[in-house]
């Protein structure tokens, strides 16, 4: 059992930053496969960034993420970050870390196990 709790979330201006991190519990935290999520309101979820287990080698982003969103893991600390720059409203939404108990790294949310209850982040104009 993972228990995820992400943090970092806040109103901040267009063209700001923000670093989403997330929490997890247990000592198998390397082992998974870790997402982040995002929805915005009466929208579905969508996939914006995972990352691989262990070294974190193999990493996905979303289309309209790329180049502005990063995202890596610290193992030690049992926390995976989401460094959002150049942010813009459309990047309203909370967003939700995810981990996966399968060795794949996917961009599916159907495909994780574990949820964070989200962090709200409020990109104004």
């Amino acid at each position: 059992q993972v228990q995820l709790v992400e943090s970092g979330g806040g109103l901040v201006q267009a063209g700001g930053s923000l670093r989403l991190s997330c929490a997890a519990s247990g000592r198998t935290f390397s082992s998974y496969p870790m997402g982040w999520f995002r929805q915005a309101p009466g929208k579905e979820r969508e996939f914006v960034a995972a990352i691989r287990q262990w070294s974190g080698s193999i990493i996905y982003y979303a289309d309209s993420v790329k180049g502005r969103f990063t995202i890596s893991r610290a193992n030690a600390k049992n926390t995976v970050y989401l460094q959002m720059n150049s942010l813009k409203p459309e990047h309203t939404a909370v967003y939700y870390c995810a981990a996966r108990s399968n060795v794949v790294v996917t961009a599916s949310a159907n495909a994780y196990n574990y949820w964070g209850q989200g962090t709200q982040v409020t990109v104004s104009s």
